[in-house]
């Protein structure tokens, strides 16, 4: 494709959790190396702040105080002007608030395309649908469900384009194997032990702990995100036999990666994701995933490919589906495969590269 060079301005003040957005910092480094001009708004002290040190992007440290922080907007009326910004791509929903207020308040004619990343609950009445359909110029929804959900909350068809999120290789490049030797030694991993993962902030994991009590023989679950805390310390006192829980509460994302190297599963039990990061990582690492059939997993998982489902509240499922996976080494090889091939090639992070560059250039007309 050849298009002329892009100024395009990403804001996210995520970013820093187990499971979070971090892969904006390879797109927006990524669309950098083939030429185009790319700023993105970020928290200095961030994590994106540091995954993007000495690339061509550049970084503008901002502040995230709400919708109406008027510095934030003074901050995105100087990049614009600055750096002669052609377009911003918020990705949350709090960044697309400020950059349409400061869009409007400073006249800044620039195009403005938000990112979806997670299921739409709800839209907040009709101030949030006047701005999809209205302040923006497009949507970007990072799974085909993730679409059917905004349309059916009254966002336009045509105003919506799926761009599926990418994970890069070299992500997974950098693992820590002291690090990864410590987590095996501290959870007193041995070659016998069946070792469960899950990696999410606080969804649907009671659903997980209910699947565990219907389970008689011993599984370690290791919860990267959560606490011990209730409700799950009192299902805990209702298991029936001796499974090991650790609660890891949030995980640096630095090293979150490392954990995937001692789960012999990956667990979500989401029905928010509008494509889950934490899946895609497991599948790269070559963890064999199970997952609820519902929301982004939809897009992402084929069910007994390259990975299992269940569906959401069926606890007997969930537990079938972890016994089966720790009983059949077949299957989890050949989810194994099929996992990789799915996270490095359908979701390769050059495919979302490709895809947002040819529909950037297309809104602003080159």
């Amino acid at each position: 494709m050849s298009t002329g060079k892009l100024r395009i301005l990403f804001l996210t003040y995520q970013g820093d959790m187990a499971g979070s957005t971090n892969s904006i910092a390879y797109l927006a480094r990524g669309l950098a190396e083939r030429g185009h001009h790319v700023s993105i708004g970020i928290r200095k002290e961030s994590l994106l702040w540091k995954l993007l040190e000495g690339t061509k992007v550049n970084r503008v440290a901002m502040t995230f105080k709400g919708k109406f922080d008027l510095a934030n907007w003074r901050q995105i009326r100087d990049v614009v002007r600055e750096q002669k910004i052609q377009l911003i791509n918020p990705q949350s929903s709090h960044d697309r608030y400020t950059s349409i207020f400061a869009n409007w308040r400073y006249k800044l004619g620039v195009k403005i395309v938000h990112t979806r990343r997670q299921m739409p609950m709800s839209l907040g009445g009709p101030l949030q649908l006047y701005l999809y359909n209205k302040k923006t110029d497009g949507v970007v929804a990072v799974g085909g469900e993730v679409k059917k959900g905004l349309v059916k909350l009254g966002i336009r068809d045509s105003h919506i384009k799926v761009i599926h999120n990418g994970t890069p290789k070299e992500k997974y490049e950098g693992l820590d194997s002291d690090y990864i030797a410590a987590l095996r030694a501290r959870f007193e991993i041995s070659a016998d032990d069946f070792v469960m993962g899950c990696v999410s902030r606080p969804k649907n994991q009671e659903q997980i702990f209910e699947a565990l009590k219907l389970i008689d023989r011993p599984v370690k679950v290791i919860f990267c995100g959560l606490k011990k805390e209730e409700p799950f310390v009192s299902h805990m006192a209702e298991f029936k036999t001796d499974h090991q829980i650790y609660f890891e509460g949030n995980i640096p994302g630095d090293k979150v990666l490392n954990y995937f190297k001692v789960f012999d599963i990956k667990i979500l039990a989401s029905t928010m994701e509008g494509l889950s990061q934490s899946l895609l990582e497991a599948m790269a690492l070559g963890v064999p995933v199970t997952a609820t059939a519902f929301a982004g997993n939809l897009d992402l998982i084929r069910d007994g490919e390259n990975g299992l489902f269940f569906n959401d509240g069926d606890i007997e499922k969930i537990a079938s589906n972890i016994e089966r996976l720790r009983d059949d080494k077949a299957l989890r090889e050949s989810l194994k495969a099929q996992g990789l091939i799915t996270a490095y090639e359908t979701y390769s992070i050059e495919n979302t590269i490709s895809h947002y560059e040819a529909y950037f250039a297309g809104l602003i007309g080159q």
